[in-house]
């Protein structure tokens, strides 16, 4: 019996040594990218996307985040994404209508209410179905599966913004949408397209005057360095998106399709009012270093410019930007 416990011994280690190698197989790792620091609602997404995949797959599928423009700027990772050469990424819907112009809708001034409705409307299925039909239908390679939000956005610059009247002939930075186009003219601004990493310098060197921004992503990124007055203008909603590559996504079996799209359930049902919570917290960290925060921003006159453009621009981007449009506004 003695000498049979050498050779069972030497099979049961190499036993174990194929199955640790079949398990380390069976785990994968795939890149999410996005442009903002990890300390964003950006991350915020991540780590529940992460996590959620992680429980569901058994610790199978792991996502590595690369925050911080490490591997591009919103634009090109999108076509990275579309091109397979990267999993997942989170753009926002602005530069999503770079792919689909009729994401732009997305970023209609003053089409959410305030943050309770914005909370409400992203988290809303309908709202969130209608979105991912959008992309289905006009985009190729790369598909989204969740929205998410950073929250609303509001005007920086050296000088405070109380009223509509106070950006006529300024220079803003805006993201190249139609919808930017079209608003920030219409209230007299003049605007300038570029990527986001450049706005901290263009601001410092007054080749814009005004930023636009939400509350944490002003901070994360030190804006505040060089436009030291946040007006809280709550023109725009800050909406995300989260992209899966169709390469990867048709690679998947249905089980591990099934796991990638709830975890972004989980994404769209709890990232947005958790963001919220960091942009309050943000504010005060804010207001404690001694950064201008304007709350009393006379909103009317931007809003008796933008109303009517509600349903103009929606109908002039197309259907599907029209449908989403009533979706968001019926939500209560």
């Amino acid at each position: 019996m003695a000498r049979l416990g050498k050779p069972l011994g030497a099979v049961v280690a190499a036993f174990l040594f194929i199955a640790a190698g079949v398990s380390a197989q069976e785990v994968k790792h795939y890149r999410l990218a996005y442009d903002q620091p990890k300390s964003t609602g950006y991350g915020i997404l991540g780590d529940i996307f992460a996590e959620k995949l992680k429980t569901l797959s058994k610790g199978t599928m792991l996502i590595d985040q690369y925050p911080g423009a490490q591997l591009g700027q919103e634009p090109q990772v999108l076509q990275l994404v579309k091109a397979g050469d990267i999993e997942f990424c989170i753009s926002s819907s602005a530069n999503a209508a770079t792919l689909s112009p009729q994401a732009g809708v997305m970023s209609m001034h003053f089409l959410f209410r305030n943050e309770a409705h914005l909370i409400k409307a992203i988290a809303d299925p309908e709202v969130a179905k209608a979105v991912k039909a959008m992309i289905a239908d006009t985009v190729q390679g790369a598909h989204v599966i969740a929205l998410a939000t950073l929250g609303l956005r509001h005007m920086y610059s050296k000088r405070e913004i109380r009223t509509v009247e106070d950006i006529r002939g300024l220079k803003v930075r805006v993201q190249a949408t139609p919808t930017e186009d079209t608003m920030f003219p219409a209230y007299g601004a003049q605007i300038v397209h570029m990527p986001f990493g450049s706005v901290y310098t263009s601001l410092q060197t007054g080749v814009v005057d005004v930023g636009e921004n939400g509350i944490n992503v002003y901070l994360a990124n030190k804006h505040y360095e060089v436009a030291p007055v946040l007006s809280l203008t709550e023109h725009e909603a800050n909406n995300s998106l989260l992209w899966v590559s169709d390469k990867l996504w048709n690679s998947l079996t249905p089980e591990q399709q099934g796991w990638v799209q709830a975890a972004a359930d989980e994404v769209n049902r709890t990232q947005p009012a958790k963001a919220f919570a960091l942009e309050h917290q943000s504010a005060e960290k804010l207001k404690s270093m001694g950064v201008k925060v304007v709350t009393d921003v006379d909103k009317s006159g931007f809003t008796a410019i933008a109303d009517p453009y509600l349903d103009t621009l929606a109908k002039k981007l197309g259907p599907h930007a029209e449908k989403i449009k009533d979706l968001i506004r019926a939500v209560d």
